[in-house]
């Protein structure tokens, strides 16, 4: 299978997805072998709703290579309860705040190769709800 059909059709690459433990009901991201919370080992994939709020946030002016720059980066707390690092996308930098509802899109993170294969991804952008109500 050729490097591009592998990604497309490998889901976390376009979902949100983590793990429930069977045994406590915790919830946990990225995913691991065992609970974070009870250690437990029974651990079941958990889609994530994909909405949260920003929790802290910086832009990163010098990209590392392989990117373009300049973006802005995110902790992102879900509405699951846990926290993830992710770029933002669709804001202007002056806009991005501490507690602003954003929602989770999958979008191209970087070309690779001299083919120019892509890479898609999770961003997060500002919430399309709360954008309408301004």
């Amino acid at each position: 299978m050729d490097l591009p059909r592998y990604h497309r059709l490998t889901a976390p690459y376009y979902r949100l997805e983590g793990q429930r433990c069977t045994a406590c009901g915790a919830v946990q991201f990225p995913p691991r072998s065992a609970c974070g919370a009870c250690r437990g080992l029974d651990l079941a994939t958990y889609r994530f709703s994909g909405r949260g709020t920003v929790f802290s946030f910086a832009e990163v002016a010098t990209a590392p290579k392989g990117f373009s720059g300049p973006y802005m980066v995110a902790m992102v707390d879900l509405a699951e309860g846990v926290r993830v690092t992710a770029q933002l996308t669709d804001v202007d930098p002056e806009d991005v705040e501490i507690g602003m509802p954003v929602e989770m899109v999958t979008r191209r993170i970087q070309e690779k190769g001299p083919q120019g294969y892509l890479v898609y991804g999770y961003k997060f952008r500002p919430e399309l709800e709360a954008r309408m109500a301004s």
